[in-house]
């Protein structure tokens, strides 16, 4: 599936959800999975975040979304530390790897980019990293996208509390790059 698709198909949602397309189809028309149908035609369609809450509520496990190389998001305002993760991870991976210097510039690109995951610095001069973290966590088209807080001024407790507010993971800077590659893969498992 392409996970850049707001709406699906029945069929789309059946494979993805590993039923038959008759038993998506008892679903919507049950009322259970929520969707509309196309004006003068029987088909129906049905909203990613529609299906997404219908999946979570039945554990349903959203392997079945997973496609394409994982995107990644990198904000940082530091050019060094963003144009050295990105051209590291481009050269290691087969991630799809864009980059954000503010909190702002990092929610257009979710918007656009939908990321599977974003590590982001917590440390942002234009505002704290858990207002955007907060932000997209109650975004319902980007509950997918975990979040790998970096930062170089954490201790221990102030990591753990940082899970505690919605953050997936904590990388301490510094870190390698085998530990970047191992926090991305270990959110992008998570989810998928």
């Amino acid at each position: 599936m392409n996970q850049d698709k707001d709406v699906l198909t029945t069929g789309e949602v059946a494979k993805i959800c590993n039923v038959a397309s008759r038993t998506v189809s008892k679903w919507f028309d049950s009322g259970q999975l929520k969707g509309y149908r196309i004006p003068g035609s029987k088909d129906r369609r049905i909203p990613l975040a529609n299906l997404l809450s219908f999946m979570r509520k039945h554990n349903i496990p959203m392997d079945g979304l997973m496609s394409g190389n994982p995107r990644v998001l990198i904000v940082d305002g530091e050019d060094e530390v963003r144009d050295t993760l990105s051209r590291v991870l481009a050269a290691q991976t087969n991630y799809e790897v864009r980059t954000a210097e503010n909190c702002f510039a990092a929610g257009v690109e979710c918007e656009r980019f939908r990321p599977h995951v974003m590590l982001l610095n917590v440390h942002l001069a234009d505002a704290e990293g858990s207002e955007l973290c907060k932000s997209i966590r109650e975004n319902e088209d980007l509950q997918l996208t975990r979040i790998i807080a970096m930062s170089d001024k954490l201790t221990d407790g102030q990591s753990g509390q940082l899970v505690h507010r919605g953050y997936d993971n904590v990388l301490k800077k510094p870190f390698s790059v085998r530990q970047v590659i191992e926090a991305i893969e270990g959110a992008h498992a998570f989810v998928y």
